[in-house]
């Protein structure tokens, strides 16, 4: 696998977490990270610093907004060395589906994921929250 495939599926994998595959959070977060979240009503995850903290947070989040599937988007920049040591970029989306699995709400955002040794040590993450719109739409 290429560091390019490599950074490119750490991205999948982030985004799988974000969909509540909460034991990827062992494989892909550091044990010790840092969150820097510009989204409205996301100053709580300025303080999250391990997986297990992390890992309620999404699910609370999650729990609050059913029916959110999040999704990438967009072409990935990736500068990533040979020790997985490096940065992904790219955007996401997010779809708030009803309960019938109509789309409700289509918003954007974009991820940067720093990663040492193939796992995440820093994320900066930006989007207009639940009333922001989509790059795509």
């Amino acid at each position: 696998m290429t560091m390019r495939d490599y950074a490119i599926d750490l991205f999948d994998r982030w985004t799988q977490l974000w969909n509540g595959d909460y034991a990827l959070a062992d494989e892909i977060m550091a044990p010790a990270f840092t969150l820097r979240y510009a989204q409205p009503g996301a100053a709580a995850y300025d303080s999250i610093r391990d997986r297990a903290a992390f890992v309620d947070a999404i699910d609370t989040f999650r729990k609050e907004r059913p029916g959110l599937v999040f999704s990438t988007q967009g072409t990935p920049v990736v500068e990533m060395d040979d020790t997985r040591t490096g940065i992904i970029a790219r955007p996401y989306g997010a779809q708030v589906l009803d309960s019938a699995g109509s789309v409700v709400r289509d918003i954007s955002g974009t991820d940067i994921l720093r990663a040492e040794n193939g796992q995440i040590v820093e994320v900066w993450s930006v989007s207009g929250g639940l009333e922001g719109r989509s790059f795509y739409a």
